[in-house]
């Protein structure tokens, strides 16, 4: 950020930052816990995960009011009004991917009273630890400004992409195997999904990062490997 001879400006700026960063630190929370809660079959933890989310959506709004507001009072130019734009649209993906932590939530609390094939949870162990990995990186790559560390974000998502595909080839097996598998293995699917989907928010993020600091967008094709066909669901959250 640089400085101006405002230095209310500075402020402004340096509050919207903060902001990120605690909607940053309480999606991660909201991850880890859904992903824990999964794991473990924990309905308590499963529902504080669900009730998380509503901090989520309060600092998204006042993210996007303030952000408007510095707009509307300092008409900013070049990497000033960058970091507005830039403000508002991270906010957007954060919330959104607490509303994907969220769905993986309540999938748990459904499912809970009827746990199987509890090797059927590996996968999706392996799909959280790349996902939550790409977002603690994109948001340390915002708060440094860092577009090496945000390119390099964007480049690893196709690495969560082929690890989803192998979870839907190992969850069609668990179905083929015992047909009582298949309800607990759709809903793993769909937990599969929004995992997938969490990945793909960290690259809009790393994208806007790099945005914001070069001015220059990114290329409009992610590198992808997808061979499963498995579509949207849940991938875009419902609220």
């Amino acid at each position: 950020m640089s400085d101006h001879i405002v230095k209310s400006y500075d402020r402004d700026l340096e509050a919207l930052g903060r902001r990120i960063a605690e909607m940053g630190g309480v999606a991660e929370k909201m991850l880890a816990e859904a992903m824990e809660a999964l794991s473990s079959f924990d309905v308590e933890l499963a529902r504080r995960v669900v009730s998380a989310d509503t901090r989520l959506d309060v600092l998204q709004r006042e993210i996007e009011e303030e952000a408007i507001l510095t707009i509307a009072r300092r008409q900013p130019l070049a990497v000033d009004l960058r970091e507005c734009i830039a403000a508002i649209r991270i906010s957007g993906d954060i919330e959104r991917i607490g509303d994907l932590a969220k769905n993986i939530a309540k999938r748990t609390i459904k499912i809970a009273s009827d746990a199987r094939v509890p090797r059927a949870i590996v996968g999706l162990k392996s799909m959280h630890e790349i996902a939550a990995t790409q977002l603690k990186d994109a948001l340390d790559a915002y708060a440094l400004r860092d577009v090496e560390r945000a390119r390099a974000v964007w480049e690893n998502d196709a690495d969560l992409d082929a690890l989803e595909d192998s979870v839907f080839r190992d969850m069609l097996t668990f179905m083929m195997e015992d047909p009582r598998n298949i309800s607990f293995c759709t809903h793993l699917l769909f937990c599969s999904k929004n995992l997938e989907r969490i990945g793909d928010h960290t690259t809009n993020i790393s994208e806007t990062i790099v945005y914001l600091v070069t001015g220059e967008a990114m290329p409009m094709d992610r590198p992808k490997l997808r061979t499963s066909g498995f579509g949207a669901g849940e991938g875009e959250a419902a609220k």
